[in-house]
């Protein structure tokens, strides 16, 4: 790997304040490679399950990309499913992220992940307490994961099973004093019982996307309807069905308001470029 990596030192005056805090849990030293600044500034916890379901990655990439939106790093570990998502959504949007890994930065784990990993270190932030060249055994994970929690604000798990690793870091950030957020799942997916316990247990529930930025302090109405002042007819015509009607395909968009789909799908990807509605699974769609 030719990347530069960056040694930061527990007793040197860039390292961390809110790692620093962890005392005697906080990790001697960070290899680093990519935007270092990332770690001075507000910061939220995107975790989840790596089986994810497609709503569970719909639910990361679309935080990922709501906190990109207001200026809020994602922090997740770049495993697979929910944490991937996260990360790309937050990327997609020209935010920052920080990929925290259970390995020597100099390793990419899981392989599959490799682009992923060098956007990130282009534009982002990949750290780890492990040396280079450490592999990624099964005991770094749950280590890791008192740093994602120790860098954020915020924690939100997407979803989880009970026997997930985020429940880990939820545990983490509550001892640490962290706001832990949830995002309620279907309680006939086995992978969304961690999330829905947390829920019960007390965390806060992510009733919309805009919660996790409430938890920040942040007012999303002036910019949103600013936005929608500025649409076209026929875009303010689907963005009002759409809100009015919930979680709605193209389809039956073009169906009831009586347009070609080919055009439905044009303006619906405009109000998804402009940030008024989120897209999944292709056609499914929903007003921010």
């Amino acid at each position: 790997m030719e990347e530069k990596i960056e040694i930061i030192e527990i007793t040197d005056p860039r390292y961390p304040v809110n790692l620093r805090n962890l005392d005697k849990y906080a990790p001697t030293r960070l290899y680093c490679i990519g935007d270092t600044g990332l770690l001075y500034r507000r910061s939220a916890a995107v975790v989840g399950a790596r089986k994810a379901s497609s709503y569970g990655k719909w639910a990361s990439k679309s935080i990922g990309q709501r906190l990109a939106e207001y200026d809020v790093v994602t922090v997740s570990g770049m495993a697979y499913g929910c944490d991937t998502a996260a990360h790309e959504g937050a990327l997609e949007a020209g935010g920052g992220t920080i990929a925290v890994l259970g390995c020597g930065v100099d390793i990419c784990y899981p392989r599959q992940n490799k682009e992923l990993m060098k956007k990130i270190m282009g534009s982002g932030l990949v750290i780890s307490e492990f040396k280079p060249g450490t592999k990624p055994y099964a005991s770094n994970f749950p280590r890791r994961n008192r740093i994602i929690s120790g860098l954020s604000e915020v924690v939100i798990v997407a979803e989880a099973s009970l026997s997930s690793g985020s429940l880990i870091t939820a545990g983490y950030a509550a001892e640490q004093g962290k706001t832990v957020m949830a995002v309620p799942g279907n309680i006939s997916n086995v992978m969304s019982i961690g999330a829905n316990k947390l829920i019960q247990d007390g965390a806060a529930p992510v009733a919309c996307i805009d919660d996790v930025l409430t938890e920040f302090g942040i007012c999303t109405k002036k910019k949103r309807k600013s936005r929608e002042q500025e649409l076209g007819e026929d875009e303010k015509s689907v963005f009002e069905f759409i809100k009015n009607n919930g979680e709605v395909t193209t389809d039956f968009i073009a169906d009831m308001l009586n347009k070609p789909v080919s055009e439905v799908n044009a303006l619906v990807s405009i109000l998804d470029i402009k940030g008024l509605i989120l897209t999944y699974m292709g056609k499914i769609c929903i007003a921010k």
